[in-house]
């Protein structure tokens, strides 16, 4: 198509381990824990790929991650560095286009459509990139190309590490046929067990229900679903945006009481979609904010701010759980209701996890 877009997604492959791996050769080959202390409240900043064999996942506690590898190498995190290094990455991103979209230090959208050197093919871009920050940085980055962002991401986690793949119009339909429903966006753990039951297993189970459907299953989501297991994104690439809060809301097809078990499943659902956003950008909340919309159309908001940043479905939950039981709902049904996650900060700049490097020598020797 003479208009289609050429979206380039850029993830780097386990980008503060790789950095660590790479300055410190002892580590080469290791399972390598970027992050806090094991012995305390620490989380997992991210993981070398020998790591993630054992589950171990960004996010997680460290006290989790030491239980399911207690050989990993567990290191404090230098962000110093890894911001030095993701400046000369995205020095190599502007060399070929301005519609640069960073989602955190070690990946972004690239919209080449237009590119300063005029190359026609965005798979021959995403070599060139890739190959470039390889000779500058030492490390490697996985690539996904495509027309829209939804499907240059879905590309660039399907070969990891050190990957090229493109999803191009002609096999969109068959490549999301064939994915598995965790695989798509806003779909958690919820989300997939409620699908599960429902038979729908793949993008092609999800492409059998019409918008009607999925509207009255999943509300406002069902739209998004929709559009996604036909593989339709309309999102810009959006170079100066700054995520100021991470939401989800549904207007309730028929008024619920405050007791009702469907509206504790559906603000439980809207908690787990508001998680899997934060942590498909990589971020973090100081804020949980509870709106509820009444039958009689009054509208009010309950806030709690945190001492430590959020982000899981479970902390989520149990804040906005913690405020909804604490108001005087006076006996009204609830027409609208919504969950937001604001005061946002990167995941790599959580400030109050301590952090130390735990290596045992005779695991580096």
């Amino acid at each position: 198509m003479k208009n289609q877009r050429k979206i380039i997604h850029i993830d780097m492959d386990a980008f503060y381990a790789s950095i660590e791996q790479r300055d410190n050769p002892h580590l080469k080959g290791k399972p390598v824990v970027v992050g806090g202390n094991p012995q305390g409240r620490g989380v997992v900043a991210t993981c070398s790929y020998e790591a993630r064999k054992y589950g171990i996942h960004s996010a997680m506690p460290c006290k989790t991650a030491y239980k399911r590898c207690p050989y990993a190498i567990f290191v404090r995190p230098r962000f110093e560095v890894y911001k030095q290094v993701s400046y000369e990455i995205r020095r190599i991103f502007h060399k070929y286009t301005d519609l640069v979209e960073p989602l955190s230090f070690d990946e972004a959208y690239l919209d080449v459509t237009e590119n300063k050197f005029n190359i026609k093919y965005a798979t021959e871009i995403a070599k060139l990139i890739k190959k470039e920050i390889y000779e500058k940085t030492g490390l490697t980055a996985s690539a996904g190309v495509s027309y829209n962002k939804f499907l240059a991401k879905l590309a660039s986690d399907y070969d990891k590490p050190n990957g090229l793949t493109i999803i191009r119009e002609d096999n969109t339909q068959s490549f999301l046929d064939n994915l598995p429903i965790s695989k798509f966006f806003g779909v958690g753990k919820v989300t997939q067990r409620m699908l599960h039951n429902l038979g729908i297993n793949t993008g092609y189970d999800l492409r059998q229900l019409d918008i009607n459907e999925l509207e009255s299953i999943f509300k406002n989501r069902g739209y998004l679903f929709y559009q996604l297991s036909r593989g339709i994104d309309n999102r810009p690439v959006e170079p100066h945006r700054e995520r100021k809060s991470i939401g989800a809301e549904t207007t309730l097809s028929e008024n619920l009481d405050i007791e009702d078990e469907k509206l504790i499943n559906i603000l439980d659902e809207l908690c787990e979609e508001v998680s899997q956003r934060a942590k498909d950008i990589k971020k973090m909340g100081r804020t949980v904010t509870l709106k509820i919309k009444y039958g009689d159309f009054k509208q009010i908001t309950r806030s709690a701010s945190l001492t430590n940043p959020i982000c899981s479905h479970e902390d989520i939950r149990t804040n906005i759980f913690n405020l909804f039981k604490n108001i005087e709902h006076n006996h009204k049904d609830i027409r609208l209701i919504g969950v937001t996650l604001l005061n946002l900060i990167n995941l790599e700049e959580r400030t109050n996890i301590t952090l130390f490097e735990y290596i045992d020598n005779r695991k580096t020797e």
